[in-house]
């Protein structure tokens, strides 16, 4: 019997929503256990999904806030994507 946590830091994916909405959480437990039924031939009434939020300020990664670590990854990339005059990026 599978047993898959899910953890997500707590956010919105759309305007006005703080959070993963029910239906979200519904995608995620049929699209899991599926995965677990075609890769392992577990039948999706065996399969238990659990999803926990996380605060933002309660994850971390690269020794920092995600929120500060995302800032980091965004100034980082969109610098090393800028292309040369040969057409190549950073």
């Amino acid at each position: 019997m599978p047993f898959v946590t899910v953890k997500l830091t707590r956010e919105g994916t759309e305007p006005g929503v703080d959070r993963t909405t029910a239906a979200q959480k519904a995608e995620i437990y049929k699209g899991i256990s599926q995965v677990l039924f075609d890769v392992l031939g577990k039948p999706p009434e065996w399969t238990w999904v659990v999803v926990e939020e996380v605060e933002m300020e309660d994850w971390g990664w690269g020794g920092m806030p995600v929120a500060e670590y995302r800032n980091k990854l965004a100034a980082q990339g969109s610098a090393s994507k800028k292309p040369q005059e040969d057409g190549t990026s950073n």
